[in-house]
């Protein structure tokens, strides 16, 4: 019986339970309740035998992972709430490098409480900041605000699932004191510095962002395109560090200092720790660390090592650490992976094996090396669905989509990503040493990152190589593909794996068609895309596909969202794209919807020139070939049967960009969509005096719901009986205003928002909208 693993995962469970789903109040008596529960057991223990032991020891677990979050919350985060909302004299020790954002600088520190407890919190300074480095004793006035919630309210995870329990804003000047010696704890954060720069020397400009993003997992220097590409391909894991990065490092010290010797394990120990900190001690790499401190540490206690017992006793350690980490996506994502590999990746590479009669003895060494393709495709495939088992619920859910491709794209570049990883990790160090040779000993590894960007773009830019989980029909795809896994394990020999993979092909191959038949019922059907904090409406006219603004500020890049969407429903081009104005939450997704989906013809308005994003929307059309359109008056698309887009001019006086964008208005039929993009109240009597606009069925609320946008005058006019609006979850802008959804119930529309439906779609044909 595997007791530690018991205890271990027992605890974490608890820990997730108290942390997401308990109330706070709750905790010390479910901690009480577990503790009687285990006594009683202790007890009353006898003919229990090993199942008694199980429970004692789940109940034992239980009660610990209670106890100590209601205790953790108190000693370390009660401190934070108390000085939520104060304005203090803030001094602390700076933990890292600072880093430039938007509006200024941010750097992590460490500041003191009065009872004497270190808080982590995220300093944003003016141009002050950029002047701090690890190490660095700074003192300022500052406002601090409570980590776990935004500016306007929303409760959030992204900084207390990091260990940051506040934010603190910095007035006036900040005095900075440098040590004479930086302390040995922030050793870390200097090699890691020396090493991306060691690496910029070694590797030219278009390559070391990918090798700094492969060897110490920090994405600053990648483009969004590229990190998007990694997303759609499955292939986000290789540039954040974790067990697979510590386990090339492992392997590569047991194949020079050999196998079995304490000095290997010693060896294995110290990287892991000093790598933790260069990676930044993220809870990805921190797992992977413990378990393999726990791998190395067993034969030197004479204990047998276990996968189990070690990735619980990893995960119990960073929740004790932090029980809030049970919020952070990188951690459950890490653990889901490992706990996948460790349930059926032997099952799947033995079964892959017996399947090409890879198995049996290998005395000729042609036949080892004619076999070790082979089995590095079985192992990397293996390994890679049984990390995609847990994982792919988690994705779907958090990011709304599912990559298709993974499987294929982990076969064609993990062995790179293992040679670039030591490859770069080496000359990195070399880099600061003599940048001049490092350079010309990278040249073959600047090849191979070259191939890998080649493929992950490439592999990308596939139609369905990602599947967005819009539609209700993707959605009981996975859940009925999970469901033929579970039915999987009943049944014996080959069919175990055909039967699944026959089956979740041909449903996906019907969900596909459902998905696109369905977008194609009616006259008309528009979708209003969740892109967080933006709009992208997509609108289908018959056989014509017109997209209106590609644009926002969600976890994804709006361009592919628009594209996933589109390739989704059995398309493979757009015949019109709308760009209403150039704000980037209307169109900062353009340049990847370009380079993804050929565009006919792209109308613009032909104002603020210059401006560049504009200039690069019209160098990437003409680039693809698409037509461009500068709407300097009424201009009507008439796709015949009674079917136009209607595209109106900027009608605003003012110099805002919001008064200068375009208004379109799409009909089929009986039935008219209106889209006015940011236009404010007094474009919108300006747009009522230009044009005679009819009752519309569909209205997107202009600027996203904005208090000074959907006038009673112009809802007066239209009389929508649909609204939607396009808003981010939680964005710091209030959208939509509570005048506006009042303005709207007042004249009968019913209201769906993507910030709380998520992609809205609407058909012409008397069905109700679906929800995202």
């Amino acid at each position: 019986m595997r007791k530690l693993a018991i205890l271990a995962f027992s605890f974490s469970g608890a820990v997730f339970a108290a942390a997401r789903l308990l109330p706070e109040n709750w905790l010390p008596a479910g901690a009480v309740a577990a503790g009687f529960l285990f006594l009683a057991l202790l007890v009353f223990r006898r003919g229990l035998g090993d199942s008694g032991l199980a429970l004692r020891l789940v109940c034992a677990g239980c009660a610990l992972g209670l106890a100590w979050t209601a205790a953790y919350i108190q000693i370390f985060f009660q401190p934070a709430r108390e000085l939520d909302g104060q304005t203090v004299l803030l001094c602390a020790e700076a933990a890292d490098w600072p880093q430039e954002g938007d509006y200024g600088w941010s750097v992590l520190i460490k500041m003191k409480t009065d009872r004497g407890i270190s808080l982590s919190t995220v300093l944003y300074l003016d141009e002050q900041g950029s002047q701090v480095k690890p190490g660095d004793r700074l003192s300022t006035v500052a406002h601090c605000t409570l980590g776990d919630r935004t500016l306007t309210g929303e409760e959030i995870t992204y900084y207390t699932a990091k260990g940051i329990f506040l934010r603190a804003h910095a007035y006036g000047r900040l005095d900075i004191q440098r040590p004479e010696r930086v302390p040995i704890r922030y050793w870390s954060a200097l090699l890691s510095k020396e090493l991306k720069a060691g690496i910029s020397a070694a590797f030219p400009k278009d390559t070391a962002p990918l090798i700094q993003a492969l060897v110490t997992g920090n994405r600053d220097g990648l483009t969004d395109q590229f990190t998007t590409s990694l997303q759609r391909t499955g292939l986000s894991h290789t540039v954040a560090v974790s067990g697979m990065h510590l386990a090339f490092l492992s392997g590569l010290l047991t194949l020079l200092l050999g196998r079995g010797k304490r000095s290997t394990a010693v060896a294995n120990l110290v990287w892991a720790v000093l790598f933790c900190g260069i990676a930044g001690n993220t809870p990805s790499v921190l797992r992977a660390a413990v378990m393999i401190s726990m791998l190395q540490l067993a034969p030197l206690f004479r204990r047998e090592r276990d996968g189990a017992t070690a990735l619980g006793l990893a995960l119990m350690g960073l929740l004790a650490w932090n029980p809030f980490s049970a919020a952070h996506l990188g951690l459950q994502l890490s653990f889901g992976a490992v706990a996948g590999i460790l349930l059926v990746s032997d099952r799947i590479q033995n079964g892959m094996r017996r399947l090409l009669r890879l198995e049996g003895p290998r005395k000729s060494p042609v036949t080892r090396l004619l076999l070790v393709v082979p089995d590095f495709l079985v192992s990397t495939l293996s390994a890679t669905l049984g990390a995609s088992l847990l994982t792919v619920p988690l994705v779907a859910v958090y990011f709304g989509y599912l990559s298709l491709i993974a499987p294929l794209a982990n076969l064609l570049t993990l062995w790179a990503v293992a040679v670039l990883f030591v490859a770069g990790l080496w000359l990195g160090v070399f880099g600061v040493i003599l940048p001049g040779a490092a350079a010309v000993m990278a040249i073959p590894f600047t090849a191979l990152a070259r191939y890998l960007d080649w493929v992950v773009d490439g592999m990308s830019s596939l139609s369905l190589a990602a599947l967005p989980m819009d539609s209700f029909y993707y959605r009981a795809w996975v859940v009925f593909l999970y469901l033929m896994l579970g039915a999987a394990l009943l049944i014996r020999g080959k069919k175990r794996i055909l039967v699944p993979l026959c089956a979740g092909a041909a449903t996906l191959a019907f969900c596909l068609l459902c998905s696109a038949l369905a977008f194609r019922a009616g006259e008309l059907t528009a979708a209003v895309l969740d892109v967080g904090q933006g709009q992208s409406v997509l609108l289908r006219t018959g056989d014509y596909l017109t997209l209106v603004d590609c644009g926002g500020e969600g976890q994804r890049d709006p361009g592919d969202v628009a594209a996933d969407y589109i390739q989704a429903q059995g398309m493979a081009r757009l015949d019109l794209l709308v760009v209403s104005h150039y704000h980037t939450d209307h169109a900062n997704g353009i340049p990847q919807l370009l380079r993804r989906i050929p565009v006919g013809t792209i109308a613009l308005p032909d104002v603020e020139e210059g401006d560049p994003l504009r200039e690069e929307i019209i160098a990437l059309a003409q680039e693809r070939g698409s037509e461009l359109y500068f709407i300097r008056r009424d201009t009507n698309f008439d796709l015949g049967e009674g079917r136009s887009i209607e595209i109106f001019p900027p009608v605003g006086q003012g110099r805002q960009t919001n008064e200068l964008g375009l208004t379109v208005l799409a009909s089929s039929g009986g039935f008219a969509a209106l889209i006015t993009g940011d236009m404010s109240g007094e474009s919108e009597k300006e747009l009522l005096a230009h044009a005679d606009l009819p009752d519309i069925d569909l209205l997107v609320a202009g600027h996203h719901g904005s208090r000074d946008s959907t006038t009673g005058e112009l809802l007066e006019r239209v009389r929508p009986e649909l609204a939607v609006i396009s808003a981010g979850k939680g964005n710091s802008y209030g959208h939509p205003a509570p005048e506006t959804l009042e303005r709207l119930d007042g004249v009968g529309a019913l209201i769906y928002r993507t910030d709380l439906q998520g992609t809205v779609v609407v058909r012409a044909d008397g069905q109700a909208p679906a929800e995202g």
